[in-house]
């Protein structure tokens, strides 16, 4: 199965989305900010990162720049609960796979990371 990133800053939105990948047989890391994000992916490669836009100290959108740059065969996945974060995401649509709105339901952040997952991505060498 694949090893995940969670990083968002409410913690029990991040253990039970955590708990609910683990179910399904990945290995998940979480991070309560982007900055943290950002030194998790440094310690080992992944192969998604799942992350919130709205967070404090770096967000989603900087951490998920920063990470397609760094790691471009890493899916990336984004969060929100607001609308107007969605919009931000706008010059992403080339790096990340999807945007799941919140609050969301346990079945369905599981089928938005395995459809994450089986996304082909293309690398131009």
């Amino acid at each position: 199965m694949a090893k995940i990133l969670i990083t968002e800053d409410e913690h029990t939105l991040r253990m039970f989305v955590a708990r609910a990948l683990r179910m399904d047989g990945h290995e998940t890391h979480e991070a309560g900010d982007g900055a943290e994000g950002l030194e998790k992916l440094e310690q080992g490669s992944f192969d998604l990162l799942l992350s919130d836009i709205r967070m404090p100290v770096m967000d989603g959108i900087a951490l998920a720049h920063e990470a397609a740059a760094q790691y471009p065969d890493m899916k990336i996945l984004l969060m929100t609960g607001y609308a107007e974060q969605r919009e931000r995401c706008d010059d992403l649509s080339l790096k990340i796979v999807d945007v799941v709105q919140k609050p969301f339901a346990l079945p369905e952040i599981r089928k938005a990371v395995a459809m994450a997952l089986a996304v082909q991505t293309s690398c131009a060498a």
